[in-house]
């Protein structure tokens, strides 16, 4: 591309409203630009990146065996109805009505669709198994959208369904969707971990997300610093170590605490640590009130609540019902006498004695509580994972890092065949359920997670298997008739040796040019300068600090060997 007679322009100052380091410099790159919070417009720099990541993906779903296909984005509201999402995804869904009154939806996802497209009259075992892919634009109407293409109301998709007779068949195509993910990420040079994840509505048997470490991500990935284990902070296990103490129950006794309500203040009174309280927690849980119990030092873990109750959503209760439930004012409940309500305890509890809670009486703790002093309906792992924690492979200490989540990896099993009448024949001319996995990349998060890990203080620097151009051709003076013949012809030669070239002839000082080519990242820049008389380009990587001069004789060998 020349750039004197395209559509190209970059941004000197940062973007105001981009949170994020990808966002800010996409926006100044001119890569992207916002239409309304939520939703970009793909410029077509920007456009020349994504088709290289597509690229990669589609070229490795082929390799692994899928078949493209497209499927709408307007769909019938009835199709999630009869799966059972509707509810789960609730006003994150785009809905509508036609002119016939008809109810319809902006996909947010498509394995119901996928379902329908697998259905055959008299489907047989011999048809399977097969992988059906495509990438599509998903709509969500996300309650705060941030962080530039990371966190968007419409987006870029890959999603395929793999269709299988048996959870055999299934763990064999989710394998070769499994390393068709690991060969896409590493083409795209991103420093990722895949780690084990939530089922969330997608349901199944098992999920695996792949996280693209950056500071700026919303996931937090729980690492040990020992062993490769890696997990999901919302389903990382909190590793049971606590050893019965052999200290004598002591007599339970109230204690008056004015002004004492939160674990640091009550702490401050008794001069304890807070690992030496119990804290209660009291949410509304479908149509129920439930107490969650918990050290002082431990926070709940919501997505480990959720599945210990096998309930769809959680909700803390407000002051008005806690001081209803409690008969106290907020901050003084705790298990013991506490009526009408279920009360669920986190497994390091069973190990204390002794220990400090509310005692549903205002301004008034509890001492020298022990097990026996109250009834708890359930038991389990409910805390969120610290990292003076230990890992659950081999006991050493877990570290933290943020990431993005740019791609998922689900085994589904019958959920949606079942739910969407998608069965087979089997040898015995029996009807069967389909087993099906499920796998995603968002292709915009890829792009932003690319442009988070590949920067500096001059702009980006994508890996050369993504960058819009190989390289670019600056010429130092377009008024120069020999720098200009000499660039014209370079640009000619290199895209007929399979380069894909960017020359920058515009009438601008060469400052410019080159702030401009480090702002959009490309690999390699190629000067065209003054000693173009005697054959000599300038060659500079992006990630260089000095130029090299090379004959332009030399110069296809030179990028070869060392670009």
């Amino acid at each position: 591309m020349k750039l004197s007679n395209s559509f190209f322009y970059t941004l000197r100052e940062n973007a105001k409203d981009e949170e994020s380091i990808s966002g800010n410099l996409l926006v100044r790159a001119g890569m992207i630009k916002k239409s309304s919070n939520g939703i970009y417009m793909i410029m077509p720099m920007g456009k020349k990146v994504m088709q290289k990541i597509e690229n990669i993906v589609r070229e490795e779903m082929n390799r692994a065996g899928g078949q493209e296909l497209t499927m709408p984005c307007l769909i019938p509201e009835e199709v999630y109805e009869k799966s059972g999402r509707r509810a789960n995804f609730g006003s994150n869904m785009f809905s509508m009505k036609d002119r016939y009154q008809k109810n319809y939806v902006l996909g947010p996802t498509h394995e119901e669709l996928f379902t329908v497209a697998a259905s055959m009259d008299g489907s047989s075992y011999k048809d399977f198994p097969y992988n059906l892919y495509q990438i599509q634009t998903k709509f969500r109407d996300e309650t705060r959208p941030r962080y530039g293409l990371i966190r968007v109301r419409e987006f870029l998709m890959k999603d395929a369904y793999s269709f299988d007779t048996d959870l055999e068949g299934l763990h064999v195509s989710y394998m070769k969707m499994f390393e068709a993910y690991k060969r896409i990420f590493d083409r795209m040079g991103l420093n990722y971990k895949i780690v084990k994840a939530d089922l969330g509505v997608m349901g199944g048997l098992l999920s695996e997300e792949f996280q693209a470490i950056c500071d700026i991500g919303e996931d937090v990935v729980v690492q040990c610093e020992h062993c490769d284990f890696s997990s999901n902070l919302e389903v990382s296990e909190v590793v049971d170590k606590g050893v019965d103490s052999d200290e004598e129950e002591l007599e339970m006794q109230e204690v008056e605490t004015p002004n004492a309500k939160t674990i640091d203040e009550v702490a401050a009174f008794f001069g304890k640590d807070a690992s030496s309280f119990v804290k209660t927690l009291l949410y509304r849980v479908g149509n129920e009130y439930v107490a969650f119990l918990l050290k002082g030092n431990r926070e709940l873990n919501e997505t480990k609540a959720l599945k210990l109750l096998d309930a769809a959503e959680m909700e803390m209760a407000s002051f008005a019902e806690v001081e209803d439930l409690t008969h106290a004012s907020v901050g003084f409940a705790g298990p013991v006498g506490l009526n009408n309500v279920k009360i669920v305890m986190d497994r390091e509890v069973t190990h204390m004695k002794n220990f400090i809670c509310g005692a549903n009486k205002t301004d008034t703790h509890l001492i020298n509580v022990n097990l026996k002093d109250f009834k708890a309906d359930l038991i389990g792992d409910i805390g969120v994972v610290c990292e003076s924690d230990v890992c659950p492979v081999c006991g050493h200490k877990l570290t933290f890092a943020k990431g993005i989540e740019i791609g998922n990896t689900f085994k589904l099993g019958d959920k949606y065949s079942k739910a969407m009448n998608l069965y087979y024949l089997d040898s015995n001319n029996k009807l069967q359920p389909v087993q099906m996995g499920c796998y995603g990349i968002g292709l915009g998060r890829c792009l932003a997670a690319i442009a988070e890990q590949y920067n500096d203080e001059n702009g980006l620097k994508w890996p050369k298997s993504v960058a819009p151009y190989d390289l670019g051709i600056v010429v130092v003076s377009t008024k120069d008739e020999a720098q200009m013949k000499a660039a014209n012809e370079l640009y000619d030669t290199l895209n007929q040796n399979g380069f894909d070239v960017l020359l920058d002839d515009r009438d601008e000082r060469v400052g410019v040019k080159f702030k401009d080519m480090e702002l959009i990242g490309l690999p390699v820049r190629v000067t065209i300068g003054k000693k173009i008389p005697e054959g000599i380009v300038e060659v500079r990587g992006r990630n260089e600090s000095e130029n090299h001069e090379v004959k332009i004789s030399d110069l296809i060998q030179y990028l070869k060997e060392n670009y």
